[in-house]
């Protein structure tokens, strides 16, 4: 009784109120069963449920009120007969899509997130192969949505395919440097010279710091001096790229120089040199290490000390360089030597007799 009451054209308002007020009960009720949900996804380290969960609201709230309110303006076409609720139906289909494909979007991002945080993966992955997978996920949402609609509203996919493939050309001599920034971005994601986090430079140009992000278009890089910088992918392909945070170790290439007069003190302080950094804990003795008296400079004896540290981190390579040249420091006053500094010595030539006699007489 009570449908045929509601299907009443002359109570066709309080049927509208009922279906809203439906509408948001709904809303209320599934609201409420993902909170249930997100309580139990927090019990478990898992990235997936979290990021299902997470995209649920708002797309489920919007999808279950674009149903209620599509039924509603439907039911009011139907009891008013105006031509403007007849576009309930077409609205509800292509809010569909839409709502689906906001929901596909934002799994795709919280999933994104939660591979790259260490609370679900025991080991991270790696930041940059992620993103790239996200954006080539979220492109194909986006495109195989578009095609969706559009088949939806009545236009052939097939001749759409075939303008593309004939502007194609048109638009590639058009934005070439949008296509070459474009595949550079690829050749990055796919050759891998260097990822988010990275610290990197070129010798070709004046490019140094560390790697923000890497898009299809442009790589972003914080210099030392915390500035951004943006560069188009198009550049990495023609220059070469170095990457230091991929070095296995740091390098210490330091020449010392002491007195001439010192010159008998030489291989003992050579010999104690090399045996302190063989056995420094904080040197890689698998590495070439090189302690040899080198050259006879205009001030000074110079040896020279060449060897790798275990770590590469910058700070700590400097702490241990540091305690480095002070040990070296010690062994050489150790012996009573001295390092040399630039000093010139003048030699007078002799004065012959009769002149310095004459002036004298003088």
């Amino acid at each position: 009784m009570l449908l045929s009451w509601l299907g009443d054209n002359r109570f066709w308002i309080v049927a509208i109120f009922m279906i809203v007020l439906a509408t948001a009960l709904a809303a209320w009720l599934f609201g409420r069963f993902v909170q249930r949900l997100a309580q139990r996804a927090e019990r478990t380290v898992n990235p997936w449920d979290d990021a299902l969960v997470g995209a649920l609201t708002p797309p489920g709230p919007a999808l279950i009120w674009l149903l209620g309110l599509t039924v509603a303006a439907g039911r009011a076409g139907v009891a008013t007969g105006a031509d403007i609720f007849s576009l309930a139906e077409p609205a509800r289909e292509i809010g569909l899509i839409l709502v689906l494909t906001w929901f596909a979007w934002r799994f795709s991002h919280s999933v994104e997130r939660n591979l790259r945080d260490p609370r679900y993966m025991g080991k991270p992955m790696d930041a940059t192969t992620v993103r790239a997978v996200g954006k080539l996920v979220r492109a194909s949402i986006l495109i195989t949505a578009a095609m969706v609609v559009m088949q939806f509203l009545g236009y052939s996919i097939s001749g759409v395919l075939a303008f593309g493939g004939i502007g194609g050309l048109a638009v590639g001599f058009a934005a070439k440097d949008l296509l070459a920034n474009f595949f550079g971005g690829l050749m990055i994601y796919l050759d891998r010279p260097f990822a988010v986090g990275d610290w990197v430079r070129s010798p070709d140009r004046n490019i140094e710091g560390t790697v923000e992000d890497i898009g299809w278009r442009l790589t972003r890089i914080r210099t030392f001096d915390k500035r951004p910088l943006y560069i188009p992918n198009g550049i990495f392909t023609q220059i070469a790229v170095e990457n230091p945070s991929r070095m296995l170790n740091r390098r210490i290439y330091e020449t010392i120089g002491i007195r001439y007069e010192d010159a008998h003190l030489m291989p003992a302080i050579v010999t104690d040199v090399k045996a302190m950094l063989q056995q420094h804990p904080e040197i890689d003795s698998n590495q070439t290490l090189i302690v040899n008296f080198n050259s006879f400079a205009p001030s000074s004896l110079d040896f020279f000390i060449y060897t790798f540290t275990n770590t590469t981190d910058w700070v700590r390579y400097h702490e241990i360089k540091q305690d480095i040249l002070l040990t070296i420091l010690r062994i050489i006053e150790g012996y009573g030597g001295s390092c040399a500094f630039p000093t010139s010595t003048l030699h007078i030539a002799e004065i012959p007799a009769l002149t310095r006699e004459a002036a004298l007489d003088s």
